[in-house]
Protein backbone atom coordinates (compact mmCIF):
# COMPACT_ATOMS: atom_id res chain seq x y z
CA UNK A 1 0.00 0.00 0.00
CA UNK A 2 3.35 2.39 -0.05
CA UNK A 3 2.24 3.85 -3.28
CA UNK A 4 0.67 6.81 -3.22
CA UNK A 5 0.92 7.21 1.16
CA UNK A 6 2.07 9.98 2.94
CA UNK A 7 2.24 11.45 6.54
CA UNK A 8 0.24 13.85 7.85
CA UNK A 9 1.88 17.55 7.18
CA UNK A 10 4.71 18.27 5.26
CA UNK A 11 6.68 14.74 3.69
CA UNK A 12 10.43 13.88 3.67
CA UNK A 13 12.74 11.73 2.31
CA UNK A 14 11.54 9.24 5.69
CA UNK A 15 8.05 9.26 4.68
CA UNK A 16 8.81 6.72 0.90
CA UNK A 17 8.79 3.23 0.80
CA UNK A 18 12.03 3.79 -0.63
CA UNK A 19 13.92 4.96 2.29
CA UNK A 20 12.56 1.85 3.86
CA UNK A 21 13.25 -0.71 1.16
CA UNK A 22 17.14 0.68 1.04
CA UNK A 23 16.65 0.41 4.74
CA UNK A 24 16.25 -3.37 4.42
CA UNK A 25 18.84 -3.75 1.93
CA UNK A 26 21.60 -2.92 3.78
CA UNK A 27 20.59 -4.89 6.50
CA UNK A 28 18.41 -2.69 9.05
CA UNK A 29 15.66 -5.46 9.24
CA UNK A 30 17.94 -8.84 10.12
CA UNK A 31 15.14 -10.00 12.17
CA UNK A 32 12.81 -9.89 9.69
CA UNK A 33 10.53 -6.85 8.49
CA UNK A 34 6.91 -6.23 9.03
CA UNK A 35 4.91 -3.73 7.13
CA UNK A 36 1.76 -3.23 9.60
CA UNK A 37 -1.30 -1.60 8.11
CA UNK A 38 -4.78 -1.08 9.20
CA UNK A 39 -7.75 0.65 7.90
CA UNK A 40 -11.13 2.45 8.69
CA UNK A 41 -13.47 3.28 6.10
CA UNK A 42 -11.63 3.84 2.98
CA UNK A 43 -8.74 5.54 4.26
CA UNK A 44 -5.35 2.56 5.05
CA UNK A 45 -2.92 3.58 7.62
CA UNK A 46 0.83 2.04 7.07
CA UNK A 47 4.13 2.00 9.89
CA UNK A 48 7.17 -0.42 8.85
CA UNK A 49 8.22 -1.88 11.52
CA UNK A 50 11.88 -4.38 12.20
CA UNK A 51 11.38 -7.43 14.55
CA UNK A 52 13.80 -7.68 17.52
CA UNK A 53 13.88 -10.51 19.92
CA UNK A 54 11.44 -11.47 22.21
CA UNK A 55 8.37 -10.34 20.45
CA UNK A 56 9.55 -6.67 20.28
CA UNK A 57 8.89 -5.08 17.27
CA UNK A 58 10.63 -1.51 16.41
CA UNK A 59 10.52 1.29 13.68
CA UNK A 60 12.04 0.58 10.57
CA UNK A 61 14.54 3.73 11.21
CA UNK A 62 18.76 3.79 11.72
CA UNK A 63 21.40 6.85 12.92
CA UNK A 64 20.25 8.51 9.42
CA UNK A 65 16.71 8.48 10.13
CA UNK A 66 15.24 11.75 10.94
CA UNK A 67 11.67 10.48 12.12
CA UNK A 68 8.98 7.61 12.16
CA UNK A 69 5.36 8.47 11.96
CA UNK A 70 2.97 6.64 10.14
CA UNK A 71 1.53 6.77 6.42
CA UNK A 72 -1.83 7.29 5.37
CA UNK A 73 -3.63 6.82 2.09
CA UNK A 74 -7.20 8.35 1.90
CA UNK A 75 -8.92 12.01 3.51
CA UNK A 76 -10.87 9.74 5.92
CA UNK A 77 -10.49 8.78 9.50
CA UNK A 78 -6.94 8.74 10.27
CA UNK A 79 -7.18 8.13 13.59
CA UNK A 80 -9.78 5.09 13.53
CA UNK A 81 -7.48 3.58 10.75
CA UNK A 82 -4.40 3.76 12.82
CA UNK A 83 -6.13 2.55 15.70
CA UNK A 84 -6.83 -0.33 13.77
CA UNK A 85 -3.10 -1.00 12.68
CA UNK A 86 -2.41 -1.28 16.32
CA UNK A 87 -4.89 -2.99 16.90
CA UNK A 88 -4.21 -6.02 14.23
CA UNK A 89 -0.37 -5.81 15.64
CA UNK A 90 -1.59 -7.03 18.92
CA UNK A 91 -1.59 -10.50 17.28
CA UNK A 92 1.93 -10.24 16.36
CA UNK A 93 4.04 -8.26 19.31
CA UNK A 94 4.55 -8.06 22.89
CA UNK A 95 6.44 -4.84 22.46
CA UNK A 96 6.51 -1.28 20.54
CA UNK A 97 9.34 0.62 20.10
CA UNK A 98 8.94 3.72 18.14
CA UNK A 99 11.69 6.77 17.83
CA UNK A 100 12.45 9.40 16.44
CA UNK A 101 8.83 10.80 16.52
CA UNK A 102 8.22 14.50 15.74
CA UNK A 103 6.55 16.63 18.50
CA UNK A 104 3.63 16.84 16.45
CA UNK A 105 2.63 13.22 15.62
CA UNK A 106 3.45 11.58 19.05
CA UNK A 107 -0.14 12.44 20.42
CA UNK A 108 -1.79 10.47 17.62
CA UNK A 109 -0.02 7.94 17.79
CA UNK A 110 -0.26 7.35 21.29
CA UNK A 111 -3.65 7.53 21.24
CA UNK A 112 -3.84 5.47 18.80
CA UNK A 113 -2.33 2.91 20.97
CA UNK A 114 -4.28 3.18 24.11
CA UNK A 115 -7.17 2.98 22.00
CA UNK A 116 -6.23 -0.53 20.58
CA UNK A 117 -5.21 -1.79 24.61
CA UNK A 118 -1.46 -1.29 24.40
CA UNK A 119 -0.22 -0.19 27.77
CA UNK A 120 1.57 3.16 26.18
CA UNK A 121 4.80 5.44 27.42
CA UNK A 122 5.57 8.46 25.60
CA UNK A 123 8.39 10.35 26.86
CA UNK A 124 10.51 13.58 24.71
CA UNK A 125 14.12 11.64 24.13
CA UNK A 126 16.01 14.03 21.87
CA UNK A 127 15.82 17.83 19.94
CA UNK A 128 15.12 18.55 16.13
CA UNK A 129 16.18 22.44 15.73
CA UNK A 130 14.90 23.80 12.81
CA UNK A 131 14.21 27.11 10.33
CA UNK A 132 10.57 28.17 10.26
CA UNK A 133 10.94 31.41 7.51
CA UNK A 134 7.84 32.13 7.22
CA UNK A 135 7.78 35.01 5.33
CA UNK A 136 11.14 35.82 5.67
CA UNK A 137 13.13 35.90 2.21
CA UNK A 138 16.90 35.27 2.40
CA UNK A 139 18.43 38.14 3.83
CA UNK A 140 15.44 39.23 6.26
CA UNK A 141 16.63 35.56 7.76
CA UNK A 142 20.27 36.57 7.57
CA UNK A 143 19.72 39.56 9.20
CA UNK A 144 18.16 37.75 12.39
CA UNK A 145 21.28 35.50 13.03
CA UNK A 146 23.36 36.28 15.89
CA UNK A 147 26.15 39.21 15.08
CA UNK A 148 29.28 36.50 15.64
CA UNK A 149 27.97 33.89 12.86
CA UNK A 150 27.21 37.25 10.38
CA UNK A 151 30.66 38.57 11.08
CA UNK A 152 32.34 34.99 10.75
CA UNK A 153 30.79 34.69 7.37
CA UNK A 154 31.29 38.28 6.50
CA UNK A 155 34.95 37.97 7.09
CA UNK A 156 36.13 35.11 5.87
CA UNK A 157 34.26 35.25 2.49
CA UNK A 158 36.13 38.77 2.43
CA UNK A 159 39.43 36.88 2.02
CA UNK A 160 38.82 34.82 -0.53
CA UNK A 161 40.78 31.45 0.53
CA UNK A 162 37.62 29.16 0.93
CA UNK A 163 36.29 27.85 -3.31
CA UNK A 164 32.60 26.80 -2.61
CA UNK A 165 31.09 24.68 -5.31
CA UNK A 166 27.25 23.74 -5.12
CA UNK A 167 26.02 20.21 -6.87
CA UNK A 168 22.09 19.16 -7.82
CA UNK A 169 22.46 15.79 -8.84
CA UNK A 170 24.84 12.88 -7.79
CA UNK A 171 28.62 13.73 -8.33
CA UNK A 172 31.01 10.67 -7.84
CA UNK A 173 33.91 12.77 -7.46
CA UNK A 174 32.47 15.19 -5.19
CA UNK A 175 30.89 12.48 -3.09
CA UNK A 176 34.86 10.28 -2.83
CA UNK A 177 35.83 13.75 -1.65
CA UNK A 178 33.20 14.00 1.24
CA UNK A 179 33.98 10.34 2.41
CA UNK A 180 37.53 11.36 2.39
CA UNK A 181 36.29 14.51 4.48
CA UNK A 182 34.64 12.57 6.95
CA UNK A 183 37.21 10.02 7.56
CA UNK A 184 39.97 12.88 8.45
CA UNK A 185 37.00 15.02 10.22
CA UNK A 186 36.13 15.32 14.30
CA UNK A 187 33.20 12.85 13.51
CA UNK A 188 33.43 8.84 14.78
CA UNK A 189 33.58 6.22 11.77
CA UNK A 190 30.65 6.10 9.29
CA UNK A 191 28.09 4.16 9.85
CA UNK A 192 27.19 3.11 7.17
CA UNK A 193 28.38 4.66 4.07
CA UNK A 194 27.28 2.31 1.27
CA UNK A 195 23.92 3.15 2.26
CA UNK A 196 24.17 6.84 2.58
CA UNK A 197 25.93 6.70 -1.09
CA UNK A 198 22.84 4.87 -2.88
CA UNK A 199 20.49 6.96 -0.28
CA UNK A 200 22.51 10.24 -2.38
CA UNK A 201 21.93 8.48 -5.62
CA UNK A 202 18.58 7.49 -5.12
CA UNK A 203 17.72 11.54 -3.94
CA UNK A 204 19.75 13.00 -6.70
CA UNK A 205 17.85 10.46 -9.64
CA UNK A 206 14.48 12.05 -7.85
CA UNK A 207 15.68 15.41 -7.99
CA UNK A 208 16.05 16.64 -4.55
CA UNK A 209 19.92 16.74 -3.93
CA UNK A 210 21.94 19.44 -2.80
CA UNK A 211 25.67 18.88 -1.86
CA UNK A 212 28.10 21.60 -1.39
CA UNK A 213 32.25 21.08 -1.31
CA UNK A 214 34.63 23.44 0.01
CA UNK A 215 38.02 23.47 -1.17
CA UNK A 216 41.35 25.62 -0.23
CA UNK A 217 44.08 25.75 -2.45
CA UNK A 218 41.93 22.81 -4.43
CA UNK A 219 41.99 20.64 -1.50
CA UNK A 220 38.48 19.64 -0.04
CA UNK A 221 38.49 20.26 3.60
CA UNK A 222 34.72 20.79 4.05
CA UNK A 223 30.79 18.96 2.77
CA UNK A 224 27.73 18.49 3.03
CA UNK A 225 24.60 16.47 2.06
CA UNK A 226 21.03 18.00 2.08
CA UNK A 227 18.04 17.24 -0.15
CA UNK A 228 14.48 19.45 -0.30
CA UNK A 229 11.11 18.45 -0.56
CA UNK A 230 8.06 19.65 -0.31
CA UNK A 231 8.99 23.24 0.77
CA UNK A 232 11.60 21.70 3.38
CA UNK A 233 15.52 21.12 3.27
CA UNK A 234 16.84 18.30 4.93
CA UNK A 235 20.65 18.95 5.96
CA UNK A 236 21.37 14.79 6.48
CA UNK A 237 25.21 14.76 7.02
CA UNK A 238 27.95 17.49 7.06
CA UNK A 239 32.13 17.63 7.99
CA UNK A 240 35.12 19.18 7.78
CA UNK A 241 39.00 18.63 8.21
CA UNK A 242 39.93 19.79 11.80
CA UNK A 243 43.03 21.77 10.42
CA UNK A 244 40.67 23.96 8.05
CA UNK A 245 38.98 25.30 11.08
CA UNK A 246 40.32 29.32 10.91
CA UNK A 247 39.13 29.44 7.42
CA UNK A 248 35.50 28.73 8.65
CA UNK A 249 34.67 26.36 5.73
CA UNK A 250 31.96 24.29 7.08
CA UNK A 251 30.30 27.98 7.99
CA UNK A 252 30.44 29.60 4.77
CA UNK A 253 29.63 26.07 2.83
CA UNK A 254 26.29 26.41 5.45
CA UNK A 255 25.77 29.78 4.00
CA UNK A 256 25.88 29.06 0.50
CA UNK A 257 23.15 26.32 0.70
CA UNK A 258 21.18 28.07 2.88
CA UNK A 259 21.16 31.14 0.53
CA UNK A 260 20.47 28.56 -2.57
CA UNK A 261 17.65 26.52 -1.15
CA UNK A 262 15.58 29.69 0.04
CA UNK A 263 16.58 32.02 -2.97
CA UNK A 264 16.47 29.30 -5.41
CA UNK A 265 14.71 26.53 -4.46
CA UNK A 266 12.00 28.40 -2.95
CA UNK A 267 12.05 26.46 0.77
CA UNK A 268 9.85 27.86 3.61
CA UNK A 269 11.53 25.16 6.08
CA UNK A 270 14.78 24.26 6.50
CA UNK A 271 15.12 20.39 9.03
CA UNK A 272 18.58 19.98 10.73
CA UNK A 273 18.00 16.30 12.10
CA UNK A 274 18.12 15.20 15.00
CA UNK A 275 20.73 16.14 17.77
CA UNK A 276 20.86 19.27 20.33
CA UNK A 277 24.16 20.54 19.05
CA UNK A 278 24.84 23.78 20.04
CA UNK A 279 25.87 25.37 16.37
CA UNK A 280 22.62 24.59 15.28
CA UNK A 281 20.61 27.41 17.52
CA UNK A 282 23.12 29.70 15.22
CA UNK A 283 20.78 28.94 12.09
CA UNK A 284 17.61 27.83 13.11
CA UNK A 285 14.69 29.86 15.15
CA UNK A 286 12.60 26.20 15.96
CA UNK A 287 12.92 24.10 18.24
CA UNK A 288 11.13 20.71 19.47
CA UNK A 289 11.32 17.89 21.21
CA UNK A 290 11.49 13.99 19.59
CA UNK A 291 9.79 11.61 21.34
CA UNK A 292 10.55 7.99 22.01
CA UNK A 293 7.08 5.63 22.67
CA UNK A 294 7.21 2.54 24.24
CA UNK A 295 3.89 0.06 24.06
CA UNK A 296 3.47 -2.96 25.87
CA UNK A 297 0.87 -5.38 25.12
CA UNK A 298 -0.78 -6.93 28.05
CA UNK A 299 -2.41 -9.68 26.80
CA UNK A 300 1.53 -11.15 25.96
CA UNK A 301 3.20 -12.52 29.27
CA UNK A 302 6.64 -11.23 28.08
CA UNK A 303 5.28 -7.81 27.76
CA UNK A 304 4.52 -7.27 31.56
CA UNK A 305 8.08 -7.50 33.00
CA UNK A 306 9.24 -5.02 30.49
CA UNK A 307 6.14 -2.87 31.27
CA UNK A 308 6.81 -2.76 35.09
CA UNK A 309 10.50 -1.57 34.34
CA UNK A 310 9.53 1.11 32.54
CA UNK A 311 6.24 2.14 34.39
CA UNK A 312 8.41 1.80 37.70
CA UNK A 313 11.22 3.81 36.31
CA UNK A 314 8.36 6.81 35.57
CA UNK A 315 7.60 6.45 38.71
CA UNK A 316 10.51 6.27 40.80
CA UNK A 317 11.59 9.88 38.58
CA UNK A 318 8.38 11.35 40.15
CA UNK A 319 8.51 10.50 43.99
CA UNK A 320 12.52 11.57 44.24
Amino acid sequence: MAAGARAAGFASPFDRAAWFDLLEAHGFAREGRIDAQGASAGTTAWLPLRREKGGHLAGLTNWYSFAIRPLFRGSGDHAAALADLFGRLREQAARLSLYPIPDGDHDSIATALRKAGWWVKATPAGDRHWLDLSDLDHDRWWESRPGALKNTVKRKAKKGVVDIALFTSFDANAWAAYEAIYAASWKPEEGHPALLRAFAETESARGTLRMGLARIEGTPVAAQYWTVEDGTAFIHKLAHVEDSLKASPGTLLSAALFHHVIEIDGVQRVDFGTGNDGYKRDWMNRHDPLWRIEAFNPSRIAAWGPALKAFGRSMLRKTS
